[in-house]
């Protein structure tokens, strides 16, 4: 069974929660199918941005319970190979190559505000909610602990991750968990828009490199961080977008890439 939906279009690879049933609640499959997708999109050279988003009224729920029971009966081992699994989605996300957007039409909870937060940018309406509840069962909210504290700092990742509470779209706005709040009706148009101009507007190779380094420079004391930089930056002069984006601007030609 195909728990997720992939589709290419002008551009922009669509990746959809197809669980609306289940409100989109992960498991091991889905795990593995986005892992799989977003692969697969990383490398087909006809996609430059891909959008993540789900069917249903709620964009994900976080872990499928059918799927929590499973894990009571695992020893530690198995428990550590499946965390692993979703460890290396989320990086794989946060680290992919080409913008991630996501397009989030209900609540995301849990697991589901994980996948929001690693992603580049994120769009939501005004009646979604928002939240890591994971301390409310007795579990922990890990894996998205490491890349929460890098998006929006130690102070607010305490008071969700700790509080435990769900939250609204302004004040997940306010908190830098998403970035923009639309009414449900534009939010497909929006997010439409917002990934056309960047697939017209900006450089594939430097949204790469500006990804790469993103990740990479929070890693490094002050010189490492500021050499590496001046590497990259050398690197970047050297490709052909860099080239190419010069001489247009040179000679004030706009240039669609």
């Amino acid at each position: 069974m195909k728990y997720i939906k992939y589709d290419v279009k002008e551009r922009i690879a669509y990746i959809t929660l197809a669980r609306a049933e289940k409100r989109n609640a992960l498991n091991d499959h889905v795990v593995e199918e986005l892992s799989n997708y977003f692969g697969k999109a990383e490398v087909d050279p006809e996609v430059k941005v891909v959008i993540l988003r789900a069917e249903g009224k709620v964009f994900c729920a976080g872990a499928d319970l059918g799927y929590l029971q499973q894990l009571q009966k695992n020893n530690f081992e198995e428990n550590l190979e499946d965390s692993s699994k979703l460890k290396d989605l989320f990086l794989k996300i946060y680290t992919l190559k080409k913008v991630v957007i996501a397009q989030i039409q209900g609540h995301a909870i849990a697991g589901g505000c994980g996948l929001a937060a690693v992603c580049d940018f994120a769009f939501t309406v005004p009646e979604a909610k928002f939240g890591y509840s994971e301390v409310k069962i007795g579990f922990i909210p890990a894996i998205v602990m490491v890349f929460l504290i890098r998006k929006i700092g130690d102070g607010r990742s305490r008071e969700l991750l700790l509080g435990g509470n769900l939250i609204n779209s302004k004040i997940a706005m306010h908190y830098g968990v998403i970035n923009w709040v639309v009414e449900e009706d534009s939010l497909e148009k929006e997010v439409y828009n917002f990934a056309s101009n960047l697939i017209s507007k900006n450089s594939a190779q430097s949204l790469q490199y500006t990804k790469e380094m993103l990740s990479n420079v929070q890693n490094m004391n002050l010189n490492e961080s500021l050499d590496y930089a001046a590497r990259m930056n050398a690197e970047a002069r050297e490709s052909k977008d860099c080239k190419r984006g010069i001489m247009a601007f040179l000679n004030k030609e706009e240039i669609m890439w």
